[in-house]
């Protein structure tokens, strides 16, 4: 997916100019033109702020429609949607299990490559969500709390609360996650 364009065409649809959305976003105008032109790559944290000035989702941004004759009930794993940017060398993953869009929850299978995180903002967005820690480790910060979690271990908070994910450790962290409603 070419997200410059689908975000420069989003843009314009809202009739929003580069500056008023940067504006909304907290970010600079020189930064959403860059994005736009795929010249650099967004955060997931940048991408969520610049949907959230429109509004939209992630899940949105990145929804494919499930056309189905009948409802879907079982996915195999080419069936999950990826929702993060996939940009540089070790980008973090976080795919979607159905369409969001149609539901009242939110589950996604996670990965972050050593290194990798949500970015330097901090994310929030209304809901709650809740994640088991499969594989690896991740240093978790909801607003001045920060923790690193370990194979087994959970995290349940308040989505509005800023908060952010980063991969401190030397190998993947993999995590299964659920949010409701479907807000990221």
């Amino acid at each position: 997916m070419d997200i410059g364009k689908k975000l420069q065409a989003l843009r314009k649809s809202h009739g929003l100019s580069q500056r008023e959305l940067a504006a909304r976003a907290g970010l600079t105008n020189g930064t959403v033109s860059l994005i736009e032109k795929n010249k650099t790559s967004p955060s997931v944290a940048s991408l969520k702020s610049l949907l959230d000035a429109i509004p939209m989702s992630i899940a949105e941004f990145f929804a494919t429609i499930e056309e189905a004759e009948q409802p879907k009930y079982f996915y195999a794993p080419e069936d999950f949607t990826e929702i993060a940017p996939q940009f540089g060398d070790a980008p973090v993953s976080l795919r979607q299990l159905g369409n969001a869009s149609s539901h009242t929850l939110q589950l996604l299978d996670e990965t972050y490559p050593p290194g990798a995180d949500t970015g330097p903002e901090f994310l929030s967005h209304a809901g709650e969500e809740a994640g088991i820690i499969m594989e690896g480790e991740i240093e978790i910060t909801v607003e001045d709390q920060v923790q690193v979690l370990g194979v087994g271990e959970g995290y349940l908070f308040d989505s509005r609360k800023p908060h952010r994910f980063r991969n401190t450790g030397q190998s993947i962290c993999r995590i299964v996650s659920a949010c409701t409603p479907p807000t990221f």
